[in-house]
C-alpha cells in the first residue's frame, strides 16, 4: 500500500513549523490552559532542535498586534531568522514558502495559533497545491474556544491532515531508547515538560535506579536509566 501517512515520523523525513506563538495570540486562547500551551510548545521545539528538525518560525503583525515570539522558544533557536508576514494565512508569504522547500522534506509538522484561523488555511492550502502532508500538532495549538479548536481540527482531519500531540512527536523521533546519543536530551526534556510521565522519570531515577536525590544547583547528578 502507497500511503505516506503510515509512515512513522523520524528525523530525516520531516520539518516543523511554528506559526503565530505570540502572547497576544495566546491571550484570545480557550481551548488549552495558556501555560500549558506553552509548556507544550517549548517541550515541541526543544525536541526538534536535539533531533536536528528544520524549523520554521513565522509571526503576524508583531508590533502592531502580536507581540514578539515566547522568549522561551527563541531561546531553543538563538540567532535565528523569524519571517514576519500581515497575512493570516502563511501560506500565502512567499519567504514562508520558500523556506519549507528550501527544508527539502514533505511531511509538516504545525503548531500554531489560532488552530481555526493560521493553522486551518496554512493546512488546507498547503496540502491544496499537493507538495506537503500535514501533521497537526493539537496540544501545541489552540483556539479561541473549544468548539473552534475541536471543529478546526475537525476539518482539517476530514482533508487529510494527521491529527498529533508533541509528545508523541518526542518519541516517534527517539523511536528506541537505544538511540543513546539522544536518550539524555529526551529524558531532560520528558522531566521537565512531561508532567506526571516526567514525575515517574524522576522517581524512577532516585527510587529504583539509586541515583543521588535531586536538590538545587545539583540537577546534573542524574544518571541515565539504563535502556531496556
Amino acid at each position: 500500500m502507497n500511503n505516506p501517512k503510515l509512515d512513522v515520523l523520524t528525523p530525516d523525513n520531516c520539518q516543523l513549523i511554528f506559526i503565530d506563538q505570540q502572547p497576544q495570540m495566546a491571550f484570545g486562547v480557550q481551548s488549552i490552559d495558556r501555560q500549558v500551551l506553552k509548556n507544550n510548545t517549548v517541550g515541541l521545539a526543544k525536541a526538534a532542535k536535539v533531533f536536528n528538525i528544520p524549523t520554521t518560525i513565522t509571526t503576524v503583525e508583531t508590533e502592531s498586534f502580536s507581540g514578539h515570539t515566547y522568549p522561551e522558544l527563541l531561546d531553543v533557536f538563538p540567532g535565528k531568522e523569524i519571517l514576519e508576514r500581515t497575512s493570516m494565512n502563511s501560506w500565502d508569504d512567499q519567504k514562508v514558502r520558500d523556506a519549507l522547500a528550501a527544508n527539502g522534506r514533505k511531511k509538516v509538522v504545525v503548531s500554531g495559533l489560532w488552530t481555526e484561523v493560521c493553522n486551518t488555511t496554512f493546512a488546507l492550502c498547503a496540502m491544496l497545491e499537493g507538495e506537503y502532508e500535514i501533521y497537526m500538532v493539537a496540544d501545541a495549538s489552540g483556539g479561541t474556544s473549544q468548539a473552534a479548536h475541536d471543529f478546526a481540527m475537525q476539518r482539517m482531519i476530514q482533508a487529510g491532515v494527521v491529527p498529533v500531540t508533541w509528545q508523541q512527536v518526542l518519541l516517534e523521533w527517539q523511536r528506541d531508547w537505544a538511540h543513546r546519543d539522544t536518550y539524555n536530551d529526551v529524558m531532560a526534556i520528558v522531566r521537565e515538560h512531561s508532567g506526571a510521565y516526567g514525575m515517574g522519570v524522576d522517581y524512577a531515577y532516585t527510587m529504583v535506579h539509586k541515583a543521588p536525590q535531586r536538590i538545587s544547583g545539583s540537577h546534573e547528578t542524574l544518571a541515565p536509566v539504563p535502556a531496556k
